[in-house]
């Protein structure tokens, strides 16, 4: 992730921290939670857990009401500490830190007999600014797709490294035939692909974009359909085709990596110059 000062943290909290975050399969990715190291602890005892939710004020959380948590939380009048962590790239270690909170409600969840219930924790503190950071950059992600959807990066070396992308060709399916191609420009909404074909052909024909980003674990594959084309100077046997992505199937990593390419270039860029002041 990018470096996110203490003014944007600021930014994040103030703007989101009532908002709630399912953690779909999803979201666990895009943000990397690591849920086999998710628990809750309680008078020094810990209790595995699944996080079903959280804002920057509260999680919503299922686990066994065993006896043991049930005495645990009676004796700690509802107090608990809610572990997260998360994994980074190129580092064995996780980010692992703990979020003070009480119960203040809870829920049967599916088979009763299974002992398994909805438990809301509310929390104590303002919690770690990792989590802040993170919850906050998918929601801004989720919010900058949709007001800046058709706002185009062109690939060049400088933005393939501030997009962290790992290589400016692609590998596009068009109606189940593959096909190389070479990226000239990103948005949310799709991509512009140089590829073989002929465009008349090809035209409203469904496509699948595969892009691949430095970490060579990770790549994302995203339907659209090809809405238009344009020829290449100089070349008959190629074309610009322009693919339009669907608007639910974009990866919420994907809209993470171009909102943050957006926000860093907006607040690197120049500002313009103050006009001059007349003589005295």
């Amino acid at each position: 992730m990018a470096v996110t000062t203490s003014q944007q943290i600021t930014r994040y909290y103030d703007s989101f921290q009532n908002t709630d975050v399912t953690f779909t399969k999803d979201i666990i990715q895009a943000l990397m939670l690591n849920t086999r190291q998710v628990f809750i602890k309680c008078l020094g005892y810990q209790w595995p857990c699944i996080i079903y939710s959280t804002s920057m004020i509260g999680a919503k959380i299922i686990t066994n009401l065993q006896d043991s948590l049930k005495e645990a939380l009676q004796k700690s009048n509802n107090t608990v500490s809610l572990r997260f962590s998360f994994r980074i790239p190129d580092k064995t270690d996780p980010l692992s830190f703990f979020v003070s909170a009480r119960v203040v409600g809870m829920a049967p969840y599916g088979d009763p007999e299974k002992g398994m219930n909805f438990l809301h924790l509310q929390y104590t503190q303002r919690p770690p600014d990792d989590l802040i950071e993170r919850i906050g950059s998918l929601l801004e992600a989720s919010i900058s797709s949709q007001k800046r959807r058709d706002e185009r990066i062109v690939i060049t070396p400088d933005t393939m490294k501030r997009l962290r992308l790992g290589a400016k060709t692609a590998q596009c399916t068009v109606s189940n035939v593959p096909r190389k191609g070479i990226i000239r420009d990103i948005s949310f909404g799709g991509c512009k692909v140089i590829m073989q074909g002929i465009p008349k052909l090809l035209m409203e024909k469904p496509a699948l974009v595969e892009f691949s980003f430095e970490d060579p674990t990770e790549t994302l594959s995203i339907p659209g359909k090809i809405v238009r084309h344009e020829p290449v100077e100089g070349r008959d046997d190629i074309s610009a085709f322009a693919i339009q992505f669907g608007e639910q199937s974009v990866p919420i990593n994907y809209k993470m990596r171009i909102s943050e390419y957006l926000r860093t270039v907006r607040s690197t860029a120049v500002p313009p110059a103050a006009p001059a002041g007349n003589a005295g």
